[in-house]
């Protein structure tokens, strides 16, 4: 899977528990953006919160307001307001049920003084502190003690809505929002805290906005990587290509996405980017070959460490690479057969081959450790498996990474790598198969291979 772009969270993801932005995901994003990987937000709150996010990180587009409002560094590229008639229906259940109300502008949040107080950095803060347990006595002394010192009056909130109003927040817990949003069909109530719900048109969200933003820079959803931590990232996390769940992030967000990195403090993002082969580790050397690089990354990930001076391998070693490759051989011929017998046919044949090859080259290349005869062996095997894809018709670049994304998926929830004590290969950990067997994805990739050809030939 190629990646073409980066959306992160901001709260809990992009920035840490002191509202800062890590110096680790700094170098990150400017990594990313060094090679071509576009990069940008995907967030509740408005495009005026985000505007000092996209000019210290130079990113490159913002999706706010839950997908709601959606702009770059020199232009708007989608904005849909909430229906006026809505607007006032909410003003009116706010009212009946007593709950705080507030609105997002392109400019700002306003409405209730109470709300806006509680997305500063103190309240937003020691609300982590809160047990989920509390959180309705939280909610109940905010909407009917604190809101009497600071009422708020019908005629201003209907003054509000006078302007484009792209997200409502409405302070009530999430059992209270669930019932009011009975309601509100043409509406759709997420959360990303355990306090208020917003509120955006029924059909949005994070995910259609990075799918409205990829529409206009020509890049598909299966082609993002996403970071979240909050259960209004589920949906964006479910659709895209690779999903990240936050180590602070909330169970369901863990459960959903493809891989968890370590907290939002914690250097979590720049983790799961190395841990993808995204960002590379420091090295002795870098190859100019894109794909050795990659396989370089999945041997410093898994091994812990790679080998930098050229050397030849020893037999016992080289036999275990041998019967790696001799699996996938056979796992080819398999593929071949129209049937069991034309496959075991294929398998005698091959016992028959390999003795056939074992007597040629005896008789021209003596018995020693040679660096030299190592690399020519296999760098013939690489060519020849480059002309079976000619031959075959297939592009294999964007198979590569698919496939280097699977085998980056196999590390263990302590974080290591497990190999089988007898044949040495790398273990898969239980829900590999579900979040990172590729060959979904390589069937996928194809089919688009198949299209381009048959558009072509129409041409």
């Amino acid at each position: 899977m190629e990646i073409k772009a980066v959306f992160f969270d901001i709260d809990g993801t992009l920035v840490n528990d002191n509202r800062t932005v890590l110096k680790s995901t700094e170098q990150a994003i400017q990594s990313l953006k060094e090679q071509g990987i576009l990069v940008g937000l995907a967030t509740g709150r408005g495009p005026f919160f985000v505007a000092s996010f996209m000019e210290q990180l130079d990113l490159d587009f913002a999706v706010t307001y839950n997908g709601q409002y959606i702009f770059s560094k020199d232009k708007v590229i989608s904005a849909k307001p909430i229906d006026k008639a809505n607007l006032r229906s909410l003003i009116k259940v706010a009212q009946k049920y007593r709950k705080e109300i507030c609105f997002g502008t392109k400019d700002g949040v306003i409405g209730s003084k109470i709300m806006n107080f509680g997305m500063s950095k103190v309240p937003q803060w020691s609300s982590r502190l809160i047990p989920k347990k509390l959180t309705r006595y939280v909610n109940h002394g905010f909407n009917h003690i604190i809101s009497k010192a600071f009422p708020q009056r019908v005629e201003d909130l209907y003054q509000s809505i006078q302007e484009p109003i792209y997200q409502v927040l409405l302070l009530a817990t999430a059992s209270e929002s669930k019932r009011i949003q009975e309601e509100f069909p043409d509406l759709k109530f997420t959360r990303s805290s355990p306090f208020a719900a917003d509120v955006i048109n029924q059909g949005m969200s994070k995910l259609e906005g990075i799918r409205l933003v990829g529409k206009e820079y020509g890049f598909g959803i299966h082609e993002v990587m996403a970071f979240g931590d909050s259960d209004n990232d589920l949906e964006m996390l479910a659709g895209v290509g690779m999903s990240i769940a936050m180590g602070n992030g909330t169970d369901r967000v863990k459960e959903i996405a493809k891989h968890i990195t370590t907290s939002n403090s914690q250097d979590g993002i720049h983790k799961a980017l190395e841990h993808f082969g995204i960002l590379a580790r420091e090295k002795v050397f870098t190859s100019s070959d894109p794909h050795f690089n990659k396989v370089k990354e999945f041997h410093q990930v898994m091994d812990t460490s790679t080998q930098e001076e050229p050397r030849a391998w020893n037999l016992a070693a080289a036999s275990h690479r041998t019967d790696f490759k001799l699996e996938e051989m056979v796992e080819f011929l398999r593929a071949a057969s129209p049937s069991e017998t034309a496959f075991e046919e294929a398998i005698q044949h091959l016992h028959i081959a390999l003795d056939k090859a074992a007597e040629k080259v005896k008789t021209k290349i003596p018995a020693e450790v040679s660096l030299v005869g190592q690399v020519d062996a296999l760098i013939d095997t690489l060519y020849f498996t480059y002309g079976t894809f000619v031959l075959m018709g297939v592009d294999p670049e964007r198979i590569f990474e698919i496939v280097h994304q699977a085998n980056m998926g196999k590390l263990f929830p302590d974080g290591k790598a497990h190999f089988d004590p007898v044949t040495h290969k790398i273990l898969k950990p239980d829900d590999w198969e579900e979040k990172y067997a590729p060959e979904p994805a390589i069937q996928k990739e194809l089919e688009r291979q198949m299209k381009a050809y048959q558009k072509h030939q129409e041409q």
